[in-house]
């Protein structure tokens, strides 16, 4: 029982950091354009992070991207010790490359990690490779989707405001990124919320299995029952980590891969908006700094290719694929170190 509290109390700090490290995702363009406060964009974006909870229990019915990750491992191989190493390994790098201010992937760190540690304690036979390979092929389909929506609708908004006073145009779209602010941040809870709550209901499953008296709300057998206070820790958790901030990354967001002004904010918002949407309901779980990013390419590319920093873009892209094999790695030692002391 220590061993499975420890485990949810991870997940939760790992959700609470994912909140914090990905709050870039959803204000950096809000707070460059000065369309809010950084204080002001923070509490916007968490409160709307919040709101997913909401739409993906009543309106959506359920929280399929959760069922996919809790799946990364084979059932018959998921241990606590794996689960807790893995989230060990995912803290860890999400830590790091927070200090470091690089927008990496909270989604792949907790995929990689989570796979890493199943894979040091069974070897590759363990993992669903069809639904990793899935995943992983979304670091580059996931920017790229965001890239070409966010160059479709800055060719459709500038068509459409082409004879619009500058001034006036200005204006109207400061006032539209905080409705793209806002569909981007429930983009963002719906999507990386569940990814915690795959992790705990994994933990829960097997955790259930092994036991014989295991207090109510903590028995699971299938994703499909899981106990509400799980979706509503969650979401709770990402909110308050999206409260904390993410300077760095925010700076790195904002302005370093291009300029961005209340037009293409808001096409950017948008873009990743749409394509978060997208993959939530094909139950895909993206990355929302991959899909940002993208989107924010694809809006300054439509201006002229040279207004997009290349160089940065290339570093991140370098930061995205070694995301997975890193967290993995990490992870292994982890579970070798410590792990399988736990049993």
């Amino acid at each position: 029982m220590t061993l499975l509290i420890t485990v949810l109390v991870l997940a939760l700090i790992f959700d609470y950091i994912n909140g914090f490290h990905d709050a870039a995702n959803s204000i950096a363009t809000v707070v460059s354009t000065r369309v809010l406060t950084p204080f002001q964009a923070v509490l916007w974006a968490a409160a709307f992070n919040f709101v997913a909870y909401f739409i993906a229990k009543y309106l959506i019915g359920g929280f399929g991207i959760a069922d996919t990750v809790s799946k990364t491992v084979i059932a018959d191989f998921i241990s606590l010790p794996i689960i807790f190493s893995g989230l060990i390994a995912a803290i860890t790098w999400n830590l790091l490359t927070w200090w470091l201010g690089i927008p990496s992937s909270s989604s792949h760190t907790l995929i990689g990690g989570f796979a890493g540690a199943a894979i040091a304690a069974s070897g590759f036979h363990a993992i669903h490779v069809t639904t990793i390979v899935l995943i992983a092929s979304f670091i580059v389909l996931a920017p790229l989707i965001g890239m070409v929506v966010g160059i479709l609708i800055t060719l459709v908004t500038l068509h459409l405001f082409k004879k619009t006073n500058p001034h006036r145009s200005n204006t109207v779209f400061q006032r539209l990124q905080l409705l793209s602010s806002a569909m981007l941040s429930i983009g963002h809870g719906l999507n990386d919320s569940q990814k915690v709550m795959g992790i705990i209901a994994a933990a829960l499953i097997s955790f259930s299995a092994q036991n014989d008296a295991v207090p109510g709300w903590l028995y699971l057998t299938d994703i499909k029952d899981i106990p509400d206070w799980v979706p509503f820790s969650c979401f709770a958790m990402i909110s308050l980590g999206t409260l904390s901030g993410g300077w760095k990354i925010i700076k790195t967001m904002g302005n370093n891969i291009t300029k961005i002004t209340p037009l293409e904010g808001f096409n950017a918002q948008t873009a990743g908006a749409l394509t978060l949407f997208f993959t939530e309901v094909f139950k895909i779980p993206v990355s929302t700094t991959h899909v940002i990013t993208g989107s924010i390419i694809g809006v300054g590319a439509v201006k002229r290719l040279s207004a997009v920093r290349w160089g940065v873009t290339r570093r991140l892209l370098v930061a995205w694929i070694i995301t997975i094999p890193v967290s993995a790695l990490l992870a292994a030692i982890i579970y070798w170190t410590l792990g399988r002391l736990l049993y």
